[in-house]
Formats: structure tokens, sequence, C-alpha cells
């Protein structure tokens, strides 16, 4: 039978028994109807199925965590850029009362200030939230809002912009505002593998050394996270060449089919680029393209896998098929039928690895070659999410057969036509 205290209320300490043990601590918001969170004496997080509840009591009555502080009227420096922060989720400056452990979603400056002072001796920051998700939710309508946001911050004076992104997804933003976004400053992205109210966040650290990357004289969308698991270092990725590699790792993400941009010292506030990037040449020129066809899937292939979801995209109105296959670009030959269903439709098919490394090479075997006779094309060194982003913008923007045309052309770094021997 469970037992639910509904007098319970966020900051009293409670008891909760299970049918898995007791556990202690504070109550703490939850996202989830049928969970419950505490955080525990240990500083971790624990989230309880309702369902699985014995019993639960009040040991202590807490107070509701407040959070309004006067404002910091803190003076710009001059000598310093100014850099806009933009906060879309997540967890990466989040405040965080430390009575009840509960996490406050509010983004401004003076929040930044107060999380991470030391961003005070880096540059002036601005910063404000412009949508509150968690990342797997993000749509490709929420990429043409964030790209209009970084426009909206440049033409106001920002020498550099910094989006507040959850993990999850954040190499499809990436590689989304890389296409979208055209600017003459740097738009860096940045998340945190360990939410703010654990001992072992990498917010700060990630943080800090996204806006010492946003101060740079460089150009383009790149992604800052740690470069080991240690707090030692951050590097700075392309966002059209950057993966999230391990579930819960700090050191997450990962260039892939490249080698990062830039180690960065938070600490000593030292960039040191690993290759050649494009510098800015200072005019904050920014322009942006949100057209995009959302109607573009991506298929992963597998063994025994049933063609008929090809037709289903196909006969809902789907213009473009991403198939992530096998090995150097492979799909079983009892979906062939299937595919040239699609590419008979007008749909255009395009081919990546699920290797995630290395690059997709559809003359070596008879299988790709016979997938090329139906008219799938191949991507070259593309993962499969910036392919299917990069389709979306394609499709967006141009017909058909200019989009065939301009898959494997490398419009944004996106496509190495030669591969680097120490990328793996």
């Amino acid at each position: 039978m469970v037992i639910i205290m509904i007098e319970a209320n966020i900051g009293d300490i409670i008891k909760v028994e299970t049918k898995k043990g007791v556990f202690k601590g504070i109550l703490l918001p939850s996202t989830e109807e049928e969970i419950i969170t505490i955080k525990m004496d240990n500083g971790y997080n624990v989230g309880i199925l309702k369902e699985n509840i014995k019993n639960m009591e009040i040991i202590a009555k807490g107070e509701k965590p407040k959070y309004e502080l006067p404002p910091l009227n803190i003076k710009k420096n001059e000598k310093l850029k100014t850099i806009s922060i933009l906060s879309t989720g997540g967890t990466v400056a989040s405040k965080v009362d430390y009575k009840t452990g509960a996490v406050h979603p509010s983004f401004t400056a003076d929040d930044l200030i107060r999380a991470v002072p030391e961003l005070l001796d880096i540059a002036n920051i601005k910063g404000r939230a412009i949508m509150n998700i968690l990342s797997e939710n993000m749509k490709p309508e929420y990429w043409k809002k964030i790209a209009e946001e970084i426009k909206k911050e440049i033409e106001e004076g920002a020498d550099g912009v910094v989006i507040a992104h959850g993990t999850d997804t954040m190499g499809y933003t990436a590689s989304a505002l890389s296409f979208m976004v055209k600017a003459d400053v740097p738009i860096i992205l940045v998340g945190a593998q360990r939410s703010s109210d654990r001992p072992s966040s990498d917010a700060a650290l990630n943080l800090i050394s996204a806006v010492l990357a946003a101060r740079e004289p460089i150009k383009g969308v790149y992604v800052v996270m740690h470069g080991e698991s240690g707090d030692t270092f951050c590097y700075l990725h392309k966002g059209v060449k950057v993966r999230k590699c391990h579930s819960s790792r700090r050191d997450a993400f990962k260039s892939i089919n490249d080698i990062p941009v830039a180690k960065i010292d938070p600490f000593t506030k030292e960039v040191i680029y690993l290759q050649e990037v494009e510098k800015s040449d200072n005019s904050r020129n920014a322009e942006i393209n949100t057209n995009l066809e959302e109607k573009v899937a991506l298929i992963k292939i597998y063994p025994g896998m049933d063609g008929e979801i090809i037709k289903y995209y196909v006969d809902n109105g789907y213009k473009g098929i991403v198939l992530e296959g096998t090995g150097l670009g492979h799909a079983p030959e009892y979906i062939f039928e299937d595919i040239k269903y699609a590419i008979d439709k007008g749909v255009v098919v395009v081919m990546t690895t699920q290797t995630i490394n290395g690059r997709v090479n559809m003359n070596v075997y008879s299988n790709g070659r016979e997938l090329q006779k139906l008219g799938v094309i191949g991507c070259e060194d593309m993962l499969p999410e910036v392919a299917l982003v990069k389709l979306m913008y394609l499709l967006g923007n141009y017909d058909v057969e200019e989009v065939k045309k301009l898959i494997n052309e490398n419009l944004v770094g996106e496509i190495e036509y030669r591969s680097r021997f120490d990328t793996y």
C-alpha cells in the first residue's frame, strides 16, 4: 500500500521507506508527477517512484527557497569585451538554494556573476533566458528563435555570444546554427554534465572557458566542454564536428573525424589553438537564414529492419531521409525496393555511417554501388545528425537537384575530404 504525506512541502526533511531501502533528505521539486525527488546528506539527489513507496514521514519542516537579491550594479569595464550569454535551459549557471537544494532557472547577468564571479575579470556580461526547456525537447522551431536572438545580441553590440544549452541535443543545435547563422563574432554553445547542485559540477569551469572563447578574435559556431574528467582544461570544438560520446562523463564531448580547435585553460585564461581557424574582421556583421524543411527523417539501419518505415515517411510528405548505414554506408538488400520507392517519389535519400568515426565510401562493395545506382548519395565524413540538419537547411532553400549537388559540398566545415590519421 502506498502512503503519501500530502502535507510535505518543498524544503521539508523527509524519510521515505521503499522496497529497496530507506532514504532521508530534503524534498526537492520534481519534473514528473509520479516521482518524488530528495537531496540526501551525501549531496546527491535521488528520484523515487511513488508506486514503490511503502511509507513516508516528515522529519522536520523546511522553508521554501527565496531567490530575491538586490542588484549588483556593476559598472561596465571599457577595457573588456561584452559577451552575451543566452540561456535555453539546462544547469550551466542555475542558482541553487543550498538549504533546500532546489535549483532556480533564473538567468540574468547578476545571476551569472553571483554563480561564477570570475566572469567579471574576463568580460562585461549580459545574460538573459530566451527559453527554459530540457534539451531533449528541442525542436527546429527553437533553433530559429535562437538564431534570431543571436542576431539581435550582435546588433546590440555583443562581441561574442554564448548559448547555455542542455547537453543531450547540443550537437544538433550547434550544427543547425552553423548553417543558419553567418556572423563575424564567435558563437559558443556550452553545457554541464553535472548539475550545479552537485559537488562535482562542471558548470562553472565550462562557462568560464566558453566566455574566454567568446572573446577571441574568431568567428563561427563552436562547442566548449571539459577536455578531460578532471578540472584542468576545456576544448573548443567545431559545431559541425562534435558529438556527445558519453552519457555522464564530464569530458563527454569529442571532435569526430577532426581534432579540437583549441585547448582552453580557465585558470591562466590561455587559449591554445590546435588548428587554423577563421578570424573575425571586427565588422560585427550578422545574417541569418532560418528556412528549414522540417520533414526530414533520420533512420538507423539494423538487421531485420522493416523497410515499411521508409514508405511511412514518404507517404507522410517527408522530403528527405538520412540513412545511418552500417560500415562504409550499407543497407540490407531487402529494403532496396523501399529506398527506390522513396527516390522515385522525389525524396532525397543520403547515406551516413553509424560507426561514428571514419567516412562513407559506397564504391568499395557491391552493396554500396547498388545503392548509388538507386540514387542514394553518400555523405563523406559527416555525422548523421549533421547530415540531418544540413539536409533540412538545403531543402528549405534550394530545389531538389541543387540539394543533391550541395549535400557533398563543404559549406561550413562539416566535411573533411581527406581523413586525418590522428582523430581516432
